[in-house]
């Protein structure tokens, strides 16, 4: 009996039932991934096959059945950091010299949505100057996403839902949803409105999509588009009130101070006063960051008695903007009169205009008086020339009266005829008496009725 001893001379077969070269990221670990089978025709010893795994922490190897081997991830993959895997399985016998077989498996990561987009700021901050065009660019904001080129990792702008507080921020701000771009879409006032804050939000394009948040604040910018505005002393009165400043009031005498302010902020509110034009330049002077008038020396009595300034108000904006503000000063010897008026220097033409009114008006008063005179005499006339038309005379009849010589005494009893004259147009009554002329005149008898008994004509 010839008996045949084994020599080590096959390698060991290693035959793959099944592999995924294609694996998610979200794979659990213990997933398995190939399955395959070793063999080795040697006996014994020779036949004795024992597989591994090159080093790679993300799988293993595992027995399943007798010479069955399973592949499997041994933890959680992530396809953002290692998107494929070479994967090397020997198959070594016990043999001696032993025996190898090495088989090469490649796994690819496939992508999976988990990873949100990521903004290169934690917050954004952008300027934009007031009374800005419409739709003006201030600014972009920037999000990646980790994930695939492809769906998961394009990346969509939007405005966040606003809160209350910010709803009224949104009517202002846009955002162009392919690259982020901000714009504000309407002119600013920053007098009104000094900051906009609004959400932005970017998502993915993934399923289901995810999200991420950030803020943006546009700061508006202050512009020089608001002139100061005096306070004191007011300027809607003409003529101004006037300041009262005795003679006797010393250098630096405080006379008034004049208070303005500007709307705007920063350097574009900062105020400076100068003295722009005065009666006597040279005995006033202005304070240039207080407003404050005073005396730059004392009164004198050649000065004006009443003085006029003009006080420039000018900001420190580009460029600058200015106000002026009108004064005036009564200089007097002490205050005496509790009611002396306060009127300041009235404009140079108001005078003119003053004495224009005086002659109008005196023209008028006499253009009146002398019209009353005239109606008062045109109405005499009148009446007079009634009366004389409208007189009865009386006619070439006799008297007749009974007239008696009282005991020659040349008097006569007190017997009278008269006529009533009544003038036509008139609303008076004249009565006319006669009174004897002759020492004595026979009796008569009063009437009108000529050629009657005892008639006696007058020489």
């Amino acid at each position: 009996v010839v008996e045949v001893v084994d020599v080590n001379d096959n390698a060991p077969e290693l035959v793959v039932s099944s592999f995924s070269s294609r694996l998610a990221e979200s794979a659990l670990p213990g997933t398995v991934v190939g399955l395959f089978v070793v063999k080795d025709r040697d006996a014994g010893d020779n036949g004795k096959v024992v597989c591994s795994l090159e080093d790679q922490p993300a799988f293993s190897l595992r027995p399943a059945y007798k010479n069955y081997y399973e592949l499997v991830t041994a933890s959680a993959l992530d396809r953002e950091e290692t998107a494929q895997y070479i994967l090397v399985v020997t198959a070594a016998d016990a043999g001696s010299p032993p025996l190898t077989t090495t088989q090469t498996f490649t796994v690819d990561i496939s992508d999976v949505n988990d990873n949100a987009p990521v903004f290169d700021q934690t917050s954004y901050t952008m300027h934009v100057r007031e009374n800005n065009d419409p739709a003006v660019l201030v600014g972009a904001v920037r999000a990646a996403d980790d994930d695939d080129v492809g769906p998961n990792s394009k990346v969509t702008y939007s405005l966040a839902p606003a809160r209350p507080a910010e709803r009224a921020a949104r009517s202002y701000v846009s955002v162009n949803s392919e690259n982020g771009n901000v714009f504000v879409l309407r002119p600013l006032d920053y007098e009104q409105v000094r900051q906009l804050e609004v959400v932005v939000s970017a998502a993915d394009s993934g399923s289901p999509p995810l999200s991420a948040n950030v803020t943006v604040r546009v700061l508006v910018v202050d512009e020089n588009d608001n002139a100061p505005v005096v306070l004191h002393p007011a300027q809607d009165s003409s003529p101004p009130s006037s300041e009262l400043v005795p003679t006797s009031a010393e250098a630096g005498y405080l006379v008034t101070k004049v208070v303005a302010v500007d709307a705007d902020s920063g350097q574009n509110s900062w105020l400076s006063y100068h003295l722009l034009k005065a009666t006597d330049p040279g005995l006033f002077a202005v304070g240039a960051q207080t407003g404050e008038v005073r005396l730059r020396r004392p009164v004198t009595e050649r000065d004006a008695v009443r003085q006029k300034l003009v006080v420039l108000v000018r900001d420190n904006g580009r460029p600058p903007l200015s106000a002026t503000a009108v004064l005036a000063a009564l200089l007097l010897d002490g205050f005496s009169d509790a009611h002396m008026p306060r009127s300041g220097l009235a404009p140079e033409d108001e005078g003119g205009s003053l004495t224009l009114y005086l002659i109008v008006s005196l023209a008028f008063v006499s253009l009146l008086f002398l019209a009353s005179a005239a109606a008062f005499v045109a109405c005499k006339v009148c009446k007079r020339k009634s009366l004389k038309e409208g007189t009865v005379l009386y006619g070439p009849g006799d008297f007749q009266t009974s007239l008696a010589d009282a005991a020659g005494t040349g008097t006569l009893p007190h017997a009278y005829c008269y006529e009533v004259s009544l003038t036509t147009g008139s609303g008076n009554s004249e009565f006319r008496f006669l009174k004897p002329v002759l020492a004595s005149l026979p009796p008569q008898r009063c009437g009108t009725d000529g050629g009657a008994a005892g008639e006696e004509d007058f020489p």
